[in-house]
Formats: structure tokens, C-alpha cells, sequence
């Protein structure tokens, strides 16, 4: 049912979260002049001479971004049983937790290996925001639970 304000929410984690199979979502600038970039499908390092080349291939966070959206999906379509979409959406939760965190992991290792420097973009704050949505759409599933439990009770 699209008129429930948590349908609308997990669109939303659906569509932002699609914007990580493409491009890059952490930028990293060198001291060399190279910079590194961590894409869906891993990190690259781009220099200005040799083109980009794979340093290292993110197989767990590429799992995570494909889940995101697909969960997400399946959650919208299961609004009948309102069980399952919470522990669907709760799983969801804890699934963008664990992206979020990788990516620190991610951007803190390269950090440190390369002595890097971060690139703020845009696609920096998207996890948290994708976080945000995801909570608020497990309200809305909550919500809905309690007001169908109350109006069984007047019965």
C-alpha cells in the first residue's frame, strides 16, 4: 500500500541506496597527487599517469549495498503481514548499521595505510541518511501494528 508513510520511506532507502552502485562514494586524496576511490566494486586508485588500478576488492560491503535495496523492496510488498515487515525492517536497520560502520572501518584503514586525506561529497552522508529513514520507517510499521491492535480490541 503506497499511502502508508513507511512505504514511502522504504522507496526512499530503495532509491538513495541505488545510488551506491554507481560511482564512487568515498574519495580519498593522496599526497602523491593519486586518489583513491571506494566504488561498489572496491577501492581503486586513480593516478594521473597510470589510469586506476584495483587495490583491494570489498566483497562484504558490495553484499551490503545489493541487500539494502532488496530488503527494502521486499518489505514494501509484505505490508499484509505486519510481523514480518518489522523484523524485516529491524534486520534492515541492522544491516545499514553494519554498512555504516564498514565504511569507517574502510575509510579509517585507508587513512591510515595511505596516509590519505578524505574528499567530502555528498554520497559521505548518504548512510546516515539512509539510517535516519530506515528508523523512521520501522516507526511507521510500529504505528500501524498498535493501531490495528487497538481497533482489534474494540471489536
Amino acid at each position: 500500500m503506497i499511502q502508508r508513510i513507511q512505504s514511502i520511506y522504504l522507496s526512499l532507502i530503495a532509491i538513495i541506496s541505488l545510488l551506491f552502485l554507481n560511482g564512487s562514494f568515498l574519495v580519498f586524496a593522496e599526497k602523491a597527487g593519486s586518489v583513491i576511490k571506494v566504488t561498489f566494486g572496491g577501492i581503486f586508485r586513480e593516478s594521473v599517469g597510470q589510469g586506476s588500478q584495483l587495490i583491494e576488492k570489498l566483497l562484504p560491503l558490495t553484499i551490503i549495498i545489493i541487500l539494502i535495496p532488496t530488503i527494502s523492496l521486499i518489505t514494501i510488498f509484505i505490508f499484509k503481514n505486519r510481523k514480518i515487515q518489522l523484523r524485516l525492517s529491524l534486520i534492515l536497520i541492522i544491516i545499514i548499521t553494519v554498512f555504516v560502520i564498514g565504511l569507517i572501518h574502510v575509510s579509517l584503514s585507508i587513512n591510515s595505510k595511505f596516509e590519505a586525506k578524505i574528499i567530502p561529497g555528498f554520497k559521505l552522508i548518504l548512510p546516515l541518511l539512509i539510517l535516519i529513514i530506515s528508523i523512521l520507517a520501522y516507526r511507521g510499521i510500529k504505528k500501524d501494528d498498535q493501531l490495528v491492535k487497538s481497533n482489534d480490541r474494540l471489536r
